[in-house]
C-alpha cells in the first residue's frame, strides 16, 4: 500500500533543514525501493516550506513509523506531518 507523507516546515527553521540535509538524505536512501518519491514544497521564494514522500507499507503504523525515522522529523524541523493513503493512478510506472 501507498501512503503519502507531507510534512510542513516550521517557519524560521531553514537553517535546520540544512544543517539535517545529508542525514535526510542518507535516511532516503536507506529506504530503498520503500520510497517511491519525495521532494520539498517550495516557496514564493523558492525555499523549502515542507517535504513529500510517497512510501510503500504494509500499514498505517508502518508508514508512520518510517516518517517518524526521518532525521527532519527527529530535529524538530516540521509543525505537522500527515500521514494518508495514496492510490498512484496516473503514470505510475510500476502499472505500465
Amino acid at each position: 500500500m501507498l501512503y503519502a507523507v507531507i510534512c510542513t516546515d516550521k517557519p524560521g527553521h531553514l537553517q535546520v533543514r540544512l544543517d539535517t540535509r545529508p542525514e535526510h538524505l542518507a535516511y532516503l536512501t536507506s529506504l530503498g525501493k520503500v520510497l517511491k518519491f519525495a521532494g520539498p514544497f517550495l516557496g514564493p521564494d523558492e525555499k523549502p516550506t515542507g517535504s513529500l514522500l510517497v512510501v510503500e507499507a504494509d500499514s498505517l503504523d508502518a508508514a508512520e513509523a518510517i516518517a517518524a525515522g526521518d532525521p527532519y522529523a527527529k530535529a524538530g524541523l516540521f509543525s505537522n506531518v500527515a500521514v494518508t493513503r495514496w492510490n498512484w493512478t496516473v503514470n505510475n510506472p510500476d502499472a505500465a
